[in-house]
């Protein structure tokens, strides 16, 4: 072999190796991270938090100051599997998969591994078990399981495939309410319109209002993503989640309104029809009074 050739073959088998390594090797740490939807932040939402509390070898709480999630009780996992059957089994299928009885696969959602927070959540907002199936969203009403009720059927669904997150508490009282409100402005507003009330999205869905929500329901949200709302996991610390929960359980919830009357929140829209009727009105009204005396 001559020697220009081996040296177009080396200078050919560089460039491929400074090409593919590179993809190679992302590839690779790709497999090796962790699950879809779980990050390897701190203090995000997983175990990998400050503290981490296990029993007999499996974890049953972890977190930091800002919040703690609690895995239920083990013990409820045969209350939870008979509730489960007769209010979820119907549509998710007996063993949770989403596969109904004489159904077809992925017809509904499977509940496996998805994480106690997530099917609280569901439970605890009245959105499960569903009044109506075939609905494009559900929608939130009184539940139809107690809280005792909505533990147990998440530690049956758990006991399958264990996973996080667990369910949050959220210590609202040492969170930062003016840090929650620009977070709030850049990570939920778009959505749910910074007044808190929701706004209709695409394809006749739409975001929920925030009103009367509890805190636990909030974080939930942020670290589960349902329906239409993305999951809030690796961009968003513990300490942040508790920050906007406070924002929204507060000043959303109980507005001060020190400029005057809130007006319903509905914003610059209804201040400007407010402004016309009593202004003008009042003008008009004037007018009116002046001409009569002359």
């Amino acid at each position: 072999m001559s020697t220009s050739r081996r040296v177009r073959l080396c200078a050919g088998g560089l460039v491929a190796f400074v090409i593919l390594a590179p993809l190679a090797w992302f590839s690779a740490a790709g497999a090796a991270t962790h699950p879809i939807y779980q990050t390897g932040r701190f203090n995000a939402g997983t175990p990998n938090s400050s503290v981490v509390i296990r029993k007999h070898g499996v974890i049953t709480s972890y977190g930091d100051s800002a919040i703690t999630y609690n895995a239920p009780s083990s013990a409820l996992a045969a209350l939870g599997r008979a509730l489960y059957l007769q209010n979820c089994a119907t549509c998710h299928g007996v063993d949770a998969n989403g596969v109904p009885p004489a159904g077809t696969t992925g017809a509904y959602p499977n509940l496996v591994g998805l994480g106690p927070a997530t099917i609280d959540f569901w439970i605890e907002s009245g959105r499960m078990p569903s009044s109506d199936p075939r609905s494009v969203q559900a929608m939130r009403r009184q539940p139809r399981l107690t809280h005792d009720q909505a533990l147990a059927i998440a530690a049956w669904v758990n006991s399958l495939s264990p996973s996080y997150p667990y369910i949050p508490t959220v210590n609202v009282k040492d969170a930062n309410v003016a840090n929650g409100a620009a977070l709030f402005a850049l990570n939920c507003a778009a959505c749910h319109t910074i007044e808190g009330d929701g706004d209709a999205l695409a394809r006749s869905t739409f975001a929920p209002s925030l009103r009367n929500i509890p805190a636990t329901q909030v974080a939930e949200a942020i670290r589960t993503g349902p329906g239409n709302m993305p999951r809030f996991t690796g961009n968003l610390s513990d300490f942040q989640v508790a920050d906007i929960v406070k924002y929204v359980t507060t000043e959303i919830q109980h507005p001060r309104n020190p400029g005057g009357f809130g007006l319903g929140g509905l914003g610059p829209v209804a201040e400007g029809f407010v402004g016309l009727l009593i202004g003008v009105g009042g003008l008009a009204l004037i007018g009116f009074w002046v001409g009569e005396r002359q």
